[in-house]
């Protein structure tokens, strides 16, 4: 069994590692467009996503001020409105709020349970402030603490995203793990002095041959196996 050795802290990436993001839109998109067919749904979906991925980028290459995810939600649904001809406000208003209502993977509140009877927890996501705190609820993601990209004005892989972090837990950056089914976002965590671990999730970026993470599991389970060296910690007296 792969075992990591000193850690300190764990920290989580949020949007498609501890939840299931384009899950939860599609059921976001079916609601609101009435659609039910998975290939225009998915033509809807993908919209929403290529739009957010692209004013994300453009915010990153200082093309445009930061927007939080919420605005840019808000963006994206009133795009996936007009190509399905939704024109409903109410149905259009609640559909920009679809990342608020992603379903967490099976082993998410499981796992990171587990984790936090050990380490503090620290989930660190591209999410804006009020998405996060509503999405946590949702998902039933219980974190020491919960940390959006939005304090520091910028999205990961930016070093100020992770610095949030590093700064939060007060321990040399080699003493902090960061997990998320993201090669990129581990990249940017690596090249801030992190430590390192994918874990897969169906819609993630896997890792390439050339990527040293400190390691690679299926779910959480496992991760919590390498952290923990198999044992369960009991509850506490």
């Amino acid at each position: 069994m792969v075992e990591i050795h000193g850690i300190e802290v764990v920290v989580f990436d949020v949007l498609g590692t501890m939840v299931d993001e384009p899950g939860g839109l599609r059921s976001a998109v079916r609601e609101a467009t009435r659609l039910s067919g998975p290939a225009v749904v998915g033509e809807l979906v993908a919209l929403w996503q290529q739009h957010c991925e692209q004013e994300q980028e453009r915010v990153r290459q200082g093309l445009r001020p930061y927007a939080s995810t919420e605005v840019l939600d808000a963006e994206a649904a009133r795009r996936v409105a007009e190509r399905a001809g939704v024109t409903d406000p109410g149905v259009i208003a609640r559909l920009a709020t679809a990342g608020r209502r992603l379903p967490p993977w099976d082993d998410s509140a499981a796992g990171l349970e587990r984790l936090a009877r050990r380490y503090p927890v620290i989930g660190l996501s591209n999410a804006g402030r009020t998405a996060l705190l509503h999405l946590n609820a949702h998902a039933g993601l219980r974190w020491h603490q919960a940390l959006s990209a939005q304090a520091a004005q910028a999205y990961k892989p930016a070093p100020e995203v992770y610095r949030l972090a590093l700064d939060s837990a007060g321990c040399p950056p080699e003493r902090v793990l960061m997990v998320a089914a993201h090669a990129w976002d581990l990249r940017g965590a690596r090249a801030a002095g992190m430590r390192t671990a994918y874990v897969h999730r169906p819609a993630g970026d896997p890792p390439t041959d050339s990527d040293a993470f400190d390691g690679r599991f299926d779910e959480l389970g496992r991760l919590a196996d390498a952290l923990t060296g198999g044992q369960v910690a009991s509850d506490p007296p």
